[in-house]
Formats: structure tokens, C-alpha cells, sequence
């Protein structure tokens, strides 16, 4: 009996559960064992062979009873890490691997290792046939890099930044973008009631696509995105002329976590992880106390972060992950390896998974946006795929 492995790497979106519960049905009909990998690329990483109770943390056979009802809820069952066996520090090197003792404060974080030669022979151990990551550009770039080792690898993408290239589409977009729309609907009626400007700040470190497509169906006032640094002097200018100009007397002001000031820098805060990323989040709270400052109007600040990819999936990315799981049984069942999952011109497809590393999806600015506004400013929708880019 062949054996498929699945991963979900970096963060939760919805639709990872459904995506899984479709691999593990469809596999098991079609003769094959389910192996899931706990904490994405970490569960191959701190799989000691030699250890049995090693492959109970980090591995797990999966049935059809397992995953019966998983699709009833948010987040991923296999739990998720943003850890690549490629480029490991040496803090989360596992002790069995370790061939030094770990350094001190002032020698500095040795480079990271290539951990690859221990994941080949993992994979071996486990006679896994085929993978099947579940992730964005960082975990997918490690099963790439597997193909190339020769394991086999069907890649399925997911962020709710929608901005892995290649694909019209990524799990967990479509969910981020209606919870965000129902927040930001919410918040008016505090807003209102008190007359103020409200600042809300959205997920989204180098994309802005979620938050300038949540701002153009919430209808906003401003909406800052991650591509476009801003005057905060000239947003308070057109803020409260929105204020002014509305019968309630409040605005309201949309920006993208990875938002900046013109000539700023993206805001950045806590202890880097092992991979070097810090967390981003706090331009909403400078940007709302700039506006204060230049305005003297009181501002509602809100974070929506956690809960925009928070809760079970909607309807177009139960569809989507359903579909993905589908397509990557029909690719494994045709002997077919090295391919990334993916909807173009509105239909159903797949390309070489490295594909992805070969070009950036960000928010085209030209035809979706006004520089000078702050505003989403959609041209033209004539030939243009279902969320716009």
C-alpha cells in the first residue's frame, strides 16, 4: 500500500480541515495510507527514526473517523509551524541533530543548516510515496525544493494574502476578506455613535490585496495599503473631509499591517523567530495617533488581525480546498509529480510547482488603486478574474 503524506505550514487559514478531510476520503478510496504531519515541515524535522515515541509526536496515521468532522471548523487539525528544513537555526535545531552546543549571547546565531539529508531520510523511513504541502510561498518553496531531491510533490496553496504566484487563487482569501467586510461594518455603528474616526488595521505584511479588497467591497473612506507608503499629513487632510462630508460625522480608515509613512519603515515589534520574521503590527495605532494629533478628533482603533483568518471557511473556500484536495489525488493517481494546485482565468489547473518562485503577486497599483486618494479605484473589471488580480 502506497503512502501520502500531508502538511499545513505557516498560518492558519480556513479551508485547511476540509482540505484535509478530501485528501484523507479520496485517498483511502483509492487504496492509499494517510499520513499526517503534525507542525508542518517541524513534524519531518524532529522525527528521530531511531526514536519510536518520536514518530507519535510528530506523525499521524489518518482514517476517514479521524477527519469526519474536521470540516466543520476553522484552523488545521495537524496544527502548523513556519519552520524550513532548509534554513534552520541553530535555537530550533532538534538535540538529536545538534553537533555543537548552542552558542553564546556574545559569539552571535550561528548561519542556519540544511537539514535536507535528515528529511530525505525520514521520508524514507516512513516510505512516503507522495507529499502534499498545504502552505504559502515559504512552505511550498521547501516542497520545491524536495521535488528536486526527487521525493514526489503535489503543492496545494493557501494565504490569506492570496498572493502566491502562479495561481488566480489561495485558500483562505475569500474567508479573510468577508470576515474583515463584516468587522469593519460592525465597527461603524461604535464610530458613529461618537463621531470619530475609526482606524482599522488588517493582516497583510507585503501584499495589500486583502485589505484593499475588504476596503472596496466595506466601502471605506481611505484604505492604505502595503505598496503605496502615505503622507499621514495629507490623510488627515482628506479624513476629515470625509467626516465632514458624512451625515453621521465619522470616517473610516483602512490600512494593511505592512502599511507605511512615506520615507518610515514597516512597523516591526518582539524577539524574531528562528527564520529572522518579526511581527508585524502597529502602524494602525501610530497612524490613528498621528490623525489625532494633526485633527484633534478621537479615534477608534482596531486590530482585526487574528480574527480575519479565524472560524470556519465560507463557501467559496470550502469550494476551492475541496477542489485543490481533488485535483491533487487525480495528479497522484495519473503518476504525476512537481506540480502546484491552481485556478486560472477561472478555471481549474496546474503548473510546475516552481512556478511560484518565479515572480511576485502584489496588488497592481496602476489598475487598482489611487495613489492620491488613498482610495481603492478599480478601472476596469471587463476580463479580469473573479477578485480582480
Amino acid at each position: 500500500m502506497k503512502t501520502i503524506g500531508v502538511l499545513t505550514g505557516g498560518g492558519d487559514v480556513p479551508g485547511l480541515n476540509p482540505c484535509i478531510k478530501a485528501v484523507v476520503y479520496r485517498a483511502i478510496d483509492e487504496g492509499y495510507k494517510v499520513l499526517g504531519i503534525r507542525r508542518g515541515w517541524g513534524g519531518l524535522l524532529n522525527l528521530n527514526p531511531d526514536d519510536p515515541a518520536s514518530f507519535e509526536r510528530n506523525v499521524v496515521t489518518l482514517d476517514k473517523n479521524d477527519v469526519r468532522t474536521i470540516d466543520r471548523t476553522g484552523g488545521t487539525m495537524l496544527h502548523t509551524s513556519r519552520t524550513n528544513p532548509g534554513k534552520v537555526r541553530h535555537k530550533e535545531e532538534p538535540a538529536f541533530l545538534r553537533d555543537s552546543e548552542p552558542p553564546k549571547a556574545e559569539e552571535g546565531e550561528p548561519r542556519p543548516r540544511d537539514f535536507t539529508p535528515h528529511i530525505l531520510r525520514v521520508l524514507e523511513r516512513l516510505g512516503m510515496d507522495t507529499l502534499i504541502p498545504i502552505g504559502g510561498d515559504d512552505t511550498l518553496s521547501y516542497g520545491e525544493r524536495l521535488h528536486t531531491e526527487g521525493v514526489k510533490v503535489i503543492a496545494i496553496p493557501k494565504t490569506m494574502d492570496n498572493d502566491v504566484y502562479g495561481t488566480d487563487y489561495c485558500i483562505g482569501f475569500s474567508t479573510a476578506v468577508t470576515r474583515s467586510v463584516q468587522f469593519i461594518h460592525q465597527l461603524r455603528t461604535s464610530t458613529g455613535s461618537h463621531e470619530r474616526i475609526a482606524v482599522v488595521e488588517l493582516f497583510g505584511r507585503n501584499s495589500g490585496e486583502t485589505s484593499l479588497i475588504s476596503s472596496y467591497l466595506a466601502g471605506v473612506d481611505r484604505a492604505l495599503i502595503s505598496e503605496v507608503p502615505f503622507d499621514p499629513e495629507k490623510l488627515a487632510e482628506l479624513v476629515m473631509r470625509d467626516k465632514r462630508n458624512n451625515p453621521s460625522n465619522y470616517a473610516m480608515v483602512t490600512m494593511s499591517e505592512g502599511a507605511h509613512m512615506v520615507g518610515g519603515n514597516v512597523i516591526e515589534f518582539g524577539e524574531a523567530d528562528p527564520y529572522g520574521h518579526r511581527k508585524l503590527g502597529g502602524i494602525g495605532q501610530i497612524t490613528g495617533e498621528a490623525i489625532k494629533r494633526l485633527t484633534g478628533e478621537d479615534i477608534v482603533l482596531q486590530q482585526i488581525a487574528y480574527l480575519m483568518r479565524s472560524g470556519a471557511p465560507d463557501a467559496v473556500d470550502l469550494m476551492v480546498s475541496v477542489n485543490y484536495a481533488h485535483m491533487a489525488m487525480d495528479l497522484i493517481q495519473e503518476r504525476v509529480s512537481g506540480r502546484m494546485c491552481a485556478l486560472r482565468d477561472g478555471s481549474y489547473t496546474h503548473v510546475p510547482i516552481s512556478t511560484m518562485t518565479t515572480g511576485v503577486k502584489r496588488v497592481d497599483v496602476s489598475e487598482l488603486y489611487d495613489v492620491e486618494q488613498y482610495l481603492p479605484k478599480v478601472r476596469r473589471v471587463l476580463g479580469k478574474p473573479m477578485f480582480l488580480y
